[in-house]
């Protein structure tokens, strides 16, 4: 016997930590519209949280750099060819993407071929790379949810169009209920509080808290008021940091913590931070920030030819200038300690510069933070993906 089955059914392919998390969000809403929807893909734990059958960790392998990857390509191309078998065989209403683009590149080709609906949600920052880039969105992507005020203006002058619904990180800070009692213990009349925010990769973690740690030295020298509150994203960052403390850094007023990264941005007078997403949660608190990434000669040579843009971080990119003061360590490199140095020292000396640069941020939060973005994007999925019937056989005699 058999019967028809419209249940909704989506293929997420998600492989950076924050990805888990914006994908997290919108599979609830999702569910909040489409009780019966199925979920599939690659993705991470906060995926799985909210329901998502997770078919293999790629949170996991969120790396940056080529030298870093190419001992990944054989699993990168096992994943895809499994990804390929699975539109083919199981034909899901479309695939959902988000960032990931060396990666979801191959995921959005083959389910284009597959005949499948490919939706990109969070898309790559194509326009801070070689414009040829746009020609893969243009030929594997049905539908482009942009998510940075400024990229449905820079796609509609290559004659596309797409759609703008926020970015998902102001939903999920505005969401999210700082543990009082943890600011509570860290708030401090004799202490300021410095947030350092280490990174969430593996390879960002150990090459950037070295420089963090030499940063937090210099520092200690001049205030030793100050503290130093380091939000780690997973247990093995917490250990390598410790480990790193032990030998060189075990007298600074250092303390690490896992699982309260809102809650030490919230609590930091201003943030040490490594490059990346979380940019946009600090923005959102309106926390002033320096921003640090280290990488290697090669990459830094091979990006300089590729990369179009000014600045590493998104609220600089969304002045055009540079609102949070940035630093890019290159190699061995480190004559760049002085100058970030000299910039969180005049944020700790003299109490008009480090308000005028809060000032800066909360203006630029009250003009870009909105939210809703989930919520629009759930819409727009739901109103574009008609869930098709699918034979159903049954054992009931």
């Amino acid at each position: 016997m058999a019967r028809r089955d419209s249940l909704m059914h989506i293929f997420f392919s998600v492989g950076e930590p924050s990805g888990d998390q914006h994908a997290a969000f919108l599979i609830r809403e999702l569910r909040r519209r489409r009780p019966d929807i199925r979920c599939v893909g690659f993705g991470g734990e906060a995926m799985r949280a909210a329901g998502c059958e997770i078919h293999f960790r790629l949170t996991d392998m969120a790396v940056m750099g080529i030298f870093v990857v190419i001992p990944l390509l054989w699993k990168v191309f096992k994943l895809v060819r499994q990804a390929k078998r699975y539109f083919e065989q199981e034909r899901p209403d479309a695939v959902v993407m988000i960032d990931f683009s060396g990666f979801n590149w191959f995921i959005a080709k083959y389910a284009k071929r597959a005949g499948v609906r490919t939706i990109f949600f969070v898309p790559p920052q194509v326009w801070a790379w070689k414009e040829k880039r746009v020609e893969r969105i243009r030929r594997w992507v049905d539908d482009v949810l942009c998510v940075l005020p400024f990229e449905p203006e820079w796609y509609a002058e290559r004659g596309m169009k797409v759609d703008y619904v926020g970015h998902p990180f102001f939903d999920e800070v505005a969401e999210h209920q700082l543990d009082e009692a943890f600011l509570e213990d860290w708030s401090s009349k004799k202490y300021r509080n410095v947030a350092l925010l280490p990174g969430s990769r593996d390879s960002e973690v150990r090459h950037n808290f070295p420089l963090m740690v030499e940063t937090i030295r210099r520092l200690n020298e001049r205030h030793p008021q100050a503290r130093f509150l380091v939000a780690c994203y997973k247990e093995s960052h917490r250990r390598f940091c410790a480990t790193h403390l032990m030998t060189h850094g075990s007298r600074l007023p250092v303390h690490l913590f896992v699982g309260k990264t809102p809650e030490v941005i919230q609590a930091g007078e201003f943030c040490l931070m490594v490059s990346g997403s979380i940019s946009l949660e600090v923005l959102a608190r309106g926390k002033p920030a320096a921003v640090i990434y280290w990488c290697p000669w090669p990459t830094y040579l091979i990006g300089r030819m590729i990369v179009n843009v000014k600045y590493a971080s998104l609220p600089n990119l969304f002045v055009d200038r540079e609102i949070m003061p940035e630093f890019i360590f290159v190699g061995g490199q480190k004559k760049l300690l002085t100058p970030l140095t000299e910039v969180l020292h005049g944020w700790l000396s003299v109490n008009d510069r480090l308000d005028a640069a809060r000032k800066e941020m909360c203006d630029l939060r009250t003009s870009c933070a909105q939210t809703g973005a989930t919520r629009h994007a759930a819409e727009l999925i739901c109103q574009r993906v008609a869930p098709t019937e699918k034979l159903v056989r049954s054992n009931a005699a």
